[in-house]
């Protein structure tokens, strides 16, 4: 057994049995262990930033790792992007790195490249194997690494690979982490109660159906608010579940929606910050006064410290207050965006998956997809972008028996247009939605945001996509994906019914 397979091994014996790959030269004999190995499945991906956001949306979706396969530093670096947004929303991945032969380094060849460089901003765990008989050893450690939600980056030296190995290893024992702290739930009651007003700002594991239902007992019985933080992992969502607010991406709607809270208490959230800094406008969305407290972080059990919030408040199923919610009209006429919104609305099915990367358009989505049928909305936690499309594929491999709906702008789209393919290849149930607005138009609201002048024709022309018009139909044809162009409220609605009847994946251009 070399050392390749050694860690093959390792890593469907630690129940890592997905890889998401783009090898290379350096990864060969990676590659001929996963031919050899029984209980992996390999997912090709043609672009390495598709292998990482695919490899964050299974961690999203199973609440475990997937391995990534990546060749030496530019490929590493290809799917550093998609990797940052991983880390901002905590997925657990498994990164392994091909490295050229440990005697070969020294000769500088054209690949060569700080390896180690480029993944320590994205990695929480981070290592080169020196030798094949540490391999195994490693790769255990990286899966109880990537278990505890953070990327571990393993460099595997082509030499470490194909030399001799002494076995498996096995994955080591998680330390005993603590739920949530007492005195911090203890803490946020006597807030709670004193009747100021207060913000129960949430995120993570928060979000899941259970929290948000102790959430809303919470606010019953004690009148604060509940929100989400603009950007969130995923969230519960739908009809049969509390729906909340997220706070507003732009500052101008984000501080008058803050302006009146005494107190925030932050369940694994962030102190609420603007994405962006903009010229005499403030950093921090908070008003003046407003104290902030931490009642869980990131890696706590949030749910139990809200199951033990309402226990000490005295909060019951029966303090949780009636919502109303928006009635869902089929659509006619133009495509604005709230005939968008109520189209999709009516279209989610029962327990779908919605990946949301529609960024402009999409704003105006969560009012009318609360009265939506159950499900589960993943957004881009760390901004950069190209998620949605590698995000969807990994959770429908991770959930293939769920629908997943991919709503995403053109121009982000064309950042990761490889993800069609893949999920052509491995059939998966992903309906994607392409805003076809012809426009970076988010930056254009930014270029007035941060004061930047008057528009000219050159500013005008690096924020729009025009000259030649993207033709979606023709790109995702090309990549074997079945595909159709709406103008029309009717249109969106009849092929959204007949993407969520049919499985398989679809792609929806709606011109706009």
């Amino acid at each position: 057994m070399n050392g390749a397979e050694s860690l093959v091994r390792t890593l469907v014996a630690g129940n890592v049995d997905v890889c998401f790959a783009n090898p290379g030269t350096s990864e060969m004999h990676f590659v001929a262990a996963l031919d050899r190995v029984e209980g992996m499945r390999c997912v090709l991906g043609l672009f390495e930033g598709v292998v990482t956001g695919a490899a964050d949306g299974y961690f999203r979706m199973r609440n475990r790792p997937a391995s990534t396969l990546l060749h030496l530093g530019p490929g590493l670096a290809n799917g550093l992007a998609n990797l940052h947004n991983a880390k901002k929303a905590n997925s657990g991945i498994v990164n392994i790195v091909g490295q050229h032969a440990t005697y070969h380094i020294d000769y500088n060849a054209p690949l060569t490249s700080d390896i180690e460089g480029l993944a320590r901003p994205m990695s929480a765990w981070l290592r080169t194997s020196p030798d094949a008989q540490s391999v195994a050893k490693d790769g255990a450690a990286a899966i109880a690494a990537a278990r505890h939600a953070q990327i571990a980056t393993l460099i595997l030296p082509a030499d470490t690979a194909w030399n001799e190995a002494d076995g498996i290893a096995a994955v080591p024992q998680d330390a005993q982490r603590a739920s949530y702290s007492r005195e911090a739930v203890e803490a946020a009651a006597r807030v709670l109660r004193t009747g100021e007003p207060t913000l129960l700002l949430m995120t993570g594991g928060a979000l899941t159906e259970r929290g948000l239902a102790l959430a809303s007992r919470i606010a019953g019985k004690t009148g604060c608010k509940v929100m989400g933080q603009t950007y969130n992992p995923k969230m519960a969502r739908g009809r049969g579940r509390f729906a909340i607010d997220r706070i507003p991406y732009v500052i101008e709607q984000a501080l008058p929606s803050l302006k009146d809270f005494r107190h925030i208490v932050l369940v694994e959230a962030n102190d609420p910050v603007a994405f962006f800094a903009y010229p005499d406008k403030p950093s921090l969305l908070k008003p003046e006064g407003c104290e902030v407290h931490r009642m869980t972080d990131q890696g706590e059990h949030s749910v139990a410290a809200l199951e033990a919030l309402a226990g000490v408040l005295g909060a019951k199923a029966a303090d949780a207050q009636p919502q109303q919610l928006v009635e869902l009209v089929q659509p006619t006429g133009a495509l604005t965006h709230a005939a968008i919104a109520m189209a999709i609305a009516l279209a989610i099915p029962e327990n779908a998956i919605v990946v949301d990367e529609s960024i402009t358009t999409g704003r105006g989505f969560f009012p009318p997809t609360a009265a939506s049928a159950p499900h589960d909305w993943l957004q881009n936690m760390g901004g950069s972008i190209g998620f949605s499309t590698p995000v969807a594929t990994g959770a429908a491999v991770a959930c293939p028996d769920r629908k997943v709906i991919c709503m995403v702008g053109d121009g982000s789209a064309m950042y990761t247009l490889q993800s069609l393919w893949t999920q052509a290849r491995e059939n998966l149930d992903v309906t994607t939605i392409v805003f076809a607005n012809r426009n970076y138009q988010i930056l254009k609201g930014e270029f007035a945001g941060v004061g930047a002048g008057e528009m000219g024709a050159r500013a005008l022309d690096m924020l729009s996509i025009d000259r030649p018009t993207l033709d979606w139909c023709a790109l995702a044809k090309g990549m074997g994906v079945p595909a159709r162009s709406v103008t029309t409220a009717e249109d969106f609605a009849a092929a959204l019914a007949q993407a969520v009847a049919e499985p398989g994946p679809k792609l929806i251009e709606v011109v706009m």
